[in-house]
């Protein structure tokens, strides 16, 4: 975000926060107790005496820091805790503004901020308070990617430590941060990666990915069918605030006051439109339910399913269609819109209690008749309701490493050990679905990762052992359900979106028939 305006976000030069020299380049003089003599001139922050600098937390920044708190101390989602944090301290549109892009900037930057932190602090970073360091990673956000005045930048966040921490820590930020001006980002990058020559370690400090992550995208490109030097554009797509998706869901909403409100049309998903305007919460028919924010990918992957042809050998009464990891609902609310002019009758399948009342929230719009949830596990609904269910949607829970740009903090939490702890689910809850499709029926394996191991190796894995089921061509798939049609997102027989190309989420798609 390019903030402008006001005492404490000017759009003054970067940089004059100072770089520990004087005026002309001459070393500043310190009295005994350390701190600098006034030289003369005009006073920066840096040269300003105690009792003229900030001891007020700045409410925009306030949020930012308690939103960083709650994710590093208490495992928290920033897209969870942001907006209520912003309505505690009742931020108004531009604040508001301001505070996410601190706060997702600091997230997202993480990595290669810390790195720079790294050369600027005389100890481990593990030894700072970790209240400290998520200050200074709000600081150096400020200071290397946004144009905030460095001295604004450097009495703001100092002062926020001054208020909400303590006043000697205070003197620990400033004086960090003030090293942290001696280059811009482009300078840092450059320092830390000056002497490494493996293209991984490099990607990840300038990328600010973990290296494992970064690896596992480099084959998941050339797995998918892809050249494996989009990796830096793949990489810097993750870093950029995202816009915001919203879909109207059929027969309930249009998205026509959306658009009166500044949002654009969707350039993938019928129904769809980007919005980058502010409080999404205040658009109509969000609070009802009836327009929904939902990445294009995620709507995608619905409309595909629900759309694929099951020729004419299906006989009976409406379909019925089955989500089988429902939770939290954005997904079975658009297939049981989808579905509702045909008398679709949807199950909704969530394990955890308080996730389907999520689910039953998103339902609501529809009516009572047309979709029931269900609380159980979903490797058990195979065995227990074989050959019911026409058309299935198996979620499955993953890494989320497609979505890493709408959820900064997972790339920090995430390691290789959980794609070893989520494989046997993933396989046993595809199995369950194939159990629970009706002949002639289609299951949807869908996750919102591109990692080999979560996706085609699941899918090639589970159908390896049964016989009777065929793969359709997800990509076509796509293509049929899409403005333009032509997405490119097909490889063999799946499909794999991807946020630098599409635009969207790194969905992947499987499409799979049970023979009659």
């Amino acid at each position: 975000m390019n903030e402008t305006g006001g005492a404490d976000r000017g759009s003054g030069p970067k940089g004059s926060g100072g770089s520990g020299r004087g005026q002309g380049g001459s070393p500043r003089r310190r009295n005994e107790q350390g701190r600098e003599r006034n030289r003369g001139g005009e006073r920066q922050f840096s040269q300003a005496a105690p009792s003229q600098r900030s001891r007020r937390a700045d409410p925009a920044r306030l949020v930012a820091f308690e939103v960083l708190r709650a994710v590093q101390a208490e495992d928290a989602y920033a897209n969870l805790v942001l907006p209520a944090s912003i309505r505690k301290h009742r931020l108004d549109r531009r604040d508001a503004g301001f505070a996410t892009e601190l706060t997702y900037g600091a997230l997202r930057g993480q990595g290669t901020y810390d790195a720079v932190l790294a050369r600027c602090v005389d100890r481990p970073l593990e030894q700072l308070d970790p209240a400290v360091l998520d200050a200074l990673r709000i600081g150096v956000h400020q200071l290397l990617a946004m144009r905030v005045p460095a001295h604004a930048a450097l009495d703001q966040t100092v002062g926020l430590v001054r208020a909400v921490i303590g006043a000697g820590p205070s003197s620990l930020v400033n004086a960090v941060l003030r090293k942290v001006t001696a280059h811009d980002l482009e300078g840092w990058i450059s320092e830390l990666v000056d002497g490494l020559t493996d293209a991984t370690a490099i990607a990840a400090l300038a990328h600010s990915h973990p290296e494992w992550i970064v690896r596992a995208l480099r084959q998941a490109l050339v797995a998918h069918g892809r050249d494996v030097a989009e990796i830096d554009a793949l990489l810097a797509a993750d870093n950029a605030a995202p816009v915001v998706h919203l879909v109207a869901l059929p027969g309930l909403a249009s998205l026509d006051d959306a658009l009166a409100e500044g949002a654009e049309p969707g350039r993938l998903a019928p129904g769809s439109a980007y919005y980058s305007g502010g409080d999404v919460s205040r658009l109509p028919g969000i609070s009802t339910g009836t327009i929904r924010v939902q990445d294009s990918g995620s709507q995608l992957v619905a409309r595909a399913l629900a759309a694929v042809d099951l020729g004419a050998g299906r006989t009976g009464g409406p379909e019925q269609w089955l989500d089988l990891c429902a939770g939290p609902g954005g997904k079975t609310a658009l297939l049981a819109a989808l579905g509702q002019d045909s008398g679709v009758h949807l199950t909704a399948n969530e394990p955890v209690p308080h996730r389907a009342r999520l689910v039953q929230q998103a339902l609501r719009p529809l009516p009572e008749e047309s979709w029931t949830v269900r609380v159980g596990d979903g490797r058990d609904l195979g065995r227990e309701q074989p050959d019911t269910y026409d058309r299935v949607l198996v979620d499955a829970p993953c890494t989320g490493l497609g979505a890493l740009r709408r959820r900064p903090e997972s790339r920090w939490r995430r390691t290789p050990a959980d794609l070893v702890s989520l494989a046997p689910l993933q396989r046993e809850l595809l199995a369950s679905a194939l159990d629970a499709v009706a002949p002639g029926g289609v299951v949807a394996y869908v996750t919102c990762s591109p990692h080999h191991a979560e996706t085609d190796a699941v899918v090639d894995d589970c159908l390896r052992k049964r016989p009777g089921f065929e793969r359709l061509d997800a990509g076509a798939a796509l293509d049929a359900v899409s403005i333009g049609g032509a997405l490119g997102a097909g490889h063999g027989a799946s499909a794999q979106l991807w946020p630098h190309v599409h635009g969207t989420d790194a969905m992947y798609l499987a499409l799979i028939r049970k023979n009659p």
